[in-house]
């Protein structure tokens, strides 16, 4: 397990959540569950967005098999326009199949879903099918506005066989603009402009006592 549960900001998480387990997707019913927290802060986090910031996540690094929070942390770079959409693919080579997605007040999420090969069993049970992509949409007129960042948080455990997990990432502007986060760095070359969100997984820490 993770230290702090509410982690990686405690600042911007809930006090008080509310819990929907079950199916989202309409074709058949699914392991997998949806969390819906209300935020007591807004959501949007004002800050001077740094030039070059990048989709990323934060934090940077979990340990291996853990259970516990990350999220997308996803700033707006252009100066007339809010980020209105971020759509993100999972893993499918270490899938996730146990997730909560924290509701956000003025957007909606969707998620989609794979059958897996071989079912993954967890502390939480035995799953055959694991989320492939989380899409969350801002209400008309919302988003997040220039010069700020917000964060999109999953609740998971992760894979005890990876030493990182690779996302990649859209980001739709109220323009009509799209970015897309799914560079893969190449070792000897530069770092690319829009590189794909990358969760490092660490060495599992022993437990005492």
């Amino acid at each position: 397990m993770l230290g702090n549960p509410d982690q990686p900001r405690d600042d911007y998480l809930v006090a008080e959540s509310r819990f929907w387990r079950g199916d989202l997707m309409s074709q058949r019913a699914h392991p997998w569950r949806i969390l819906s927290a209300l935020a007591v802060i807004g959501g949007v986090i004002l800050a001077a967005s740094p030039a070059g910031a990048h989709v990323e996540i934060d934090p940077t690094s979990l340990p291996r098999g853990s259970t516990g929070v990350f999220a997308f942390r996803v700033p707006t770079e252009e100066q007339n326009a809010n980020t209105v959409k971020l759509d993100v693919q999972f893993p499918t080579n270490h899938p996730l199949p146990d997730i909560l997605v924290q509701e956000k007040p003025g957007w909606t999420f969707t998620t989609q879903t794979q059958q897996l090969a071989k079912p993954i069993t967890t502390d939480d049970g035995t799953f055959t099918s694991a989320v492939t992509e989380v899409t969350w949409t801002a209400a008309p007129g919302g988003g997040i506005p220039p010069g700020a960042f917000d964060l999109f948080n999953i609740f998971t455990t992760l894979p005890s066989n990876a030493n990182k997990l690779t996302f990649k990432a859209v980001q739709t502007y109220s323009d009509g603009d799209v970015v897309s986060w799914i560079q893969i760095p190449t070792k000897g070359a530069p770092p690319p402009d829009h590189p794909a969100p990358v969760l490092i997984l660490t060495k599992t820490q022993p437990t005492n006592g």
